[in-house]
């Protein structure tokens, strides 16, 4: 009978698990995508850098995922990954980027309602450089996982659009199928994501205001490219079904999804090569600013 019980159990936390990661709309990237940002990421760091990052490519490509974990379980979380830019329409270049001023103009309560990314980001990257001055490697390690995460996020036009699932134009899954189902089919077989060097970054403030900028303007076109597609084809072709995880699940088919990545014309490669260019020169950029510390004396120290 216990057993019998146990058994129940195990398969009830499978699916809460699945519901949770897979069929829910997605945080971000998806965990395909945030891990390949990372991983790649390391690639660009200068030889200074990279010996203690390769050395730790595995934690920081497996932890890319933690902030996502995080939306479930602790519940300032999910305002740090998405900011409703369409919410400012009428202010956006008056938009301050310094936290405390905006917060002066519309208050704590406001900005969590609507989102707070690119001004979370910066929180974290002072926390990066501190970790770099104090020689803490496991601090280093996590901080720059979890960093990685937030500017990818930045970097897809959904978290940059207060419709951002599509609740607003009967577009449902329209987030998860940007940013998790179209990486997964193409990332490995067709995107180039060998991109050159990180680069210092003077204002990163201003860099990564700049990508919310686009992933706003680019909003519109992923939302009206997939309405204007799914008039011209019937629900049985949009969808289909395929075992996941030992569940079958419904999915938006190969075909309609070949017929939407043409569409966006390269869009998806090209915020996923910026992510993964934002993230190395923001780990870089911390580095540089700390002072540029020894890293391969930390190597071996990291837990």
């Amino acid at each position: 009978m216990v057993m019998k019980w146990m058994d129940v159990l195990r398969k009830i936390f499978l699916m809460f698990f699945l519901l949770v990661f897979f069929v829910l709309p997605a945080g971000s990237w998806g965990f395909f995508g945030h891990r390949h940002i990372n991983y790649h990421a390391v690639f660009l760091l200068p030889p200074e850098m990279i010996g203690f990052y390769k050395t730790h490519i595995r934690y920081l490509a497996d932890h890319a995922i933690d902030p996502d974990k995080r939306r479930y379980a602790v519940v300032e979380e999910a305002p740090r990954h998405y900011i409703d830019m369409d919410h400012y329409e009428n202010n956006v270049q008056l938009l301050p980027k310094k936290w405390d001023e905006a917060v002066a103009q519309y208050s704590e309560d406001s900005l969590q309602a609507h989102g707070i990314a690119p001004w979370w980001i910066m929180v974290m990257q002072g926390r990066l450089k501190k970790a770099f001055e104090t020689r803490d490697p496991n601090m280093i390690l996590k901080i720059s996982a979890d960093i990685g995460h937030y500017i990818a996020d930045v970097h897809v036009p959904l978290h940059a659009s207060s419709n951002h699932n599509g609740q607003k134009t009967e577009q449902h899954g329209i987030h998860g199928f940007w940013e998790s189902r179209l990486p997964e089919l193409y990332a490995e077989k067709e995107y180039d994501l060998l991109i050159g060097k990180a680069g210092y970054l003077a204002d990163p403030s201003q860099w990564i205001w700049q990508r919310v900028q686009e992933s706003a303007h680019a909003s519109d076109s992923v939302l009206k490219m997939e309405k204007q597609l799914s008039l011209s084809m019937p629900s049985d072709q949009r969808f289909s079904y395929e075992m996941r995880n030992g569940v079958v699940m419904r999915q938006y088919s190969f075909s309609y999804a070949h017929q939407y990545h043409r569409k966006l014309n390269g869009m998806v490669e090209r915020r996923m090569r910026s992510a993964i260019y934002g993230v190395a020169s923001f780990w870089l950029s911390a580095w540089i600013e700390a002072g540029q510390p020894d890293l391969d004396q930390l190597k071996a120290s990291a837990k």
